[in-house]
């Protein structure tokens, strides 16, 4: 599969969408491809791995953030969703998987019902090991200040808006991946 061309379809124009959607999706597939080097122990598809990473973000076209180009009119924590529904319409379910599950830690239903989230009532949860590399990863860089990498506990502090339990999620992946 090259996801160059998967991305080519929906980002058309090179401006500057694209190019942080790029970027970012670069500097995330690369910390992917570092932890699968660095722990060769796990069982993981590295070649999907990268292209997983270089996808998780392509729903953000249609969302509203303007501070990161983005000019569409849904809520910015429905990207992951619009991303698997694109993604599930090329035929790459397991890429959309990952697209749903990578917000925060993951969501869970109880999450999404407390919260009111403008999602369906479902877990958004990573399962697979490519899951929740693409999630941990993800978690060192915004696209809102895409030359700052995150360390550990920066990222770690970024998700308590989710809750603790996504923190020590978070934790127990970086005393995995790193």
């Amino acid at each position: 599969m090259d996801y160059l061309s998967v991305i080519e379809r929906y980002y058309p124009d090179d401006d500057e969408l694209r190019r942080l959607l790029l970027l970012h999706s670069r500097q995330v597939a690369d910390r992917c491809l570092e932890i699968a080097k660095r722990h060769r122990e796990l069982p993981v598809d590295v070649q999907f791995l990268e292209e997983a990473a270089m996808l998780h973000d392509i729903g953000i076209r249609e969302c509203n953030a303007p501070s990161i180009c983005c000019r569409g009119t849904e809520p910015y924590i429905r990207h992951g969703l619009i991303g698997g529904e694109m993604l599930r319409r090329e035929g790459l379910p397991r890429h959309a998987r990952v697209c749903e599950r990578h917000t925060g830690t993951g969501l869970t239903r109880q999450q999404i019902e407390c919260q009111q989230l403008p999602l369906p009532a479902e877990d958004f949860v990573p399962e697979t090991l490519e899951e929740q590399i693409v999630c941990y990863a993800d978690k060192f860089y915004s696209k809102s200040s895409p030359d700052r990498v995150r360390t550990v506990l920066e990222a770690a502090k970024s998700l308590e808006k989710f809750g603790h339990e996504g923190v020590d999620k978070f934790l127990a992946w970086a005393k995995c991946f790193e």
